[in-house]
């Protein structure tokens, strides 16, 4: 097929899996170039609201998403007396929406995008294959790749960089702009949904906000695991997302600060941690450039406290593809035009989302009189009027 039907996708995350997709649809070839030689069934759970779990949809995931769990309501729980500050339900948002409240394991989510990408036949993954290079041509690019010692040229129009908060697209395009670590440790394992009493089992996203750190807990795996996460201060800073964690050191966090005995039976229970430090990216330079963009954490990874990260990536495959979709030409020009429209489509959107995660972290973290305050501003708001403040993220469509 002609290099002008060509688009290469460096990274086989959730972003790049979805951007192959739709870029798929609409008829053009597609290479995924992964640097693992194995995608792993690891990682911690996943939050889709029904801006992200729509695209999914769209693009035909329906059936392969048979493991992800519908929770009916998100509980926000007072890390102090163990209480239920307010029950958010769910049901009136999945009906307004058109689209469902999604909790999934990560590696089900991928495993599901991994096997629609095998299933097209215009997309060929590549596994074990490293971007390395990028050069303008007067027909697109020239993307060099690397396989072991082995060194291959592509003729692409475009190069989509998916490949992370580590991006190595993001570095060629970029080399300025560098993650930048929060002080802030996210921690992360599962449980068997047999280990607790029923009582806490049961079909929801529960929030627990304490001082200085927050813990999330939520049904997975067809409901028979509970992904927990907890998000601690502290200075341990190395790359990475998946690091053994030392269950009494998370433990120790948890009883310093007082808080209840359910969060920490919840945090107690976990068989295996694993952890990694959040870090975010500078909100500036281009997301695009010469037939290059970035999409997902290699162009804005963000903190969690929204629970939109991977909401965010999908997102921008949707958009990137309709930004595509509308082009004016074939040309290398079309497609780099095509490439900045996306970008100044989705910055304005992504940077509302980073600065409403921030804002929440701060709410969720508050401690003493604080706290106490902030507890009886959501009591009195009630449930509807708090849901109706996420609207604007849940509402969105491409």
């Amino acid at each position: 097929m002609a290099a002008l039907r060509t688009i290469i996708v460096a990274g086989a995350g959730i972003g790049g899996l979805t951007t192959s997709l739709a870029l798929a649809k609409l008829g053009f070839r597609i290479i995924v170039l992964e640097k693992a030689e194995h995608l792993e069934e690891a990682g911690a759970g996943l939050q889709l609201s029904p801006n992200a779990s729509r695209v999914l949809l769209d693009l035909g995931l329906g059936p392969r998403l048979s493991r992800a769990v519908t929770p009916d309501s998100i509980c926000l729980m007072s890390a102090r007396n163990g209480g239920e500050i307010s029950r958010l339900p769910l049901d009136r948002i999945n009906s307004a929406a058109g689209a469902p409240y999604l909790v999934i394991h990560r590696a089900d989510l991928q495993t599901a995008l991994r096997e629609e990408v095998e299933s097209r036949s215009n997309i060929e993954l590549r596994l074990g294959c490293q971007f390395e290079d990028v050069s303008p041509h007067a027909k697109g690019l020239t993307v060099v790749q690397r396989s072991g010692t082995s060194r291959q040229e592509e003729l692409a129009v475009a190069l989509i960089g998916a490949d992370g908060i580590w991006s190595t697209v993001r570095n060629h395009l970029l080399p300025d702009v560098q993650p930048l670590f929060s002080g802030l440790i996210a921690w992360r394992g599962t449980l068997d949904t047999k280990q607790l009493p029923r009582e806490y089992t049961s079909r929801r996203v529960q929030l627990w906000m304490g001082p200085h750190a927050h813990l999330v807990a939520y049904p997975i795996s067809a409901a028979r695991q509970i992904n927990v996460v907890a998000v601690v201060p502290g200075q341990w800073n190395r790359p990475g997302w998946s690091e053994p964690g030392d269950l009494n050191e998370i433990k120790s966090a948890f009883a310093a600060a007082g808080w209840h005995a359910i969060p920490r039976m919840l945090i107690g229970a976990v068989d295996g941690w694993r952890k990694w430090a959040l870090f975010t990216l500078p909100n500036r330079g281009p997301w695009t450039g010469d037939g290059v963009a970035l999409l997902g954490d290699a162009a804005h990874a963000m903190l969690p406290f929204a629970a939109q990260g991977a909401g965010m990536a999908i997102e921008d495959a949707a958009v990137l593809a309709k930004c595509i979709a509308a082009r004016s030409d074939e040309s290398p020009a079309g497609f780099s035009a095509a490439l900045q429209s996306y970008g100044r489509v989705r910055r304005r959107r992504v940077k509302m989302v980073q600065r409403s995660a921030r804002q929440a972290g701060r709410i969720y973290h508050l401690a003493g009189p604080l706290a106490l305050a902030r507890d009886l501003v959501i009591k009195a708001m009630g449930p509807q009027r708090m849901l109706a403040r996420q609207n604007w993220i849940y509402d969105w469509r491409p």
